[in-house]
């Protein structure tokens, strides 16, 4: 059995879902630019949404607009309660 911080198990060479689980990357982030704040506003809107569908606490949204030659930058940060709920979001976005 190898050395490392994985609990494995040397027979199926399985690990312990709490060493892929652990609940230290428990925010989701998104950068895209829009021609218009309509569209980057339209976007938060959506994305809010989806957020608000996986949380069980409230998922702190913390939204940034910045203006670009080719439009308008949203940045967002999704911080939830626990990092399940972050790959929820993720893989519902996909």
């Amino acid at each position: 059995m190898s050395r490392n911080s994985a609990d494995e198990t040397p027979v199926c060479c399985c690990i312990d879902v709490g060493s892929v689980i652990d609940n230290t990357d428990c925010v989701a982030s998104y950068s895209r630019v829009f021609t218009s704040k309509a569209q980057a506003d339209e976007a938060l809107a959506a994305l809010s949404t989806k957020a608000r569908e996986v949380e069980s606490e409230p998922c702190q949204i913390t939204p940034r607009f910045t203006e670009e030659a080719e439009g308008v930058r949203l940045d967002i940060d999704f911080l939830f309660s626990c990092q399940a709920e972050t790959m929820i979001f993720q893989l519902g976005l996909r």
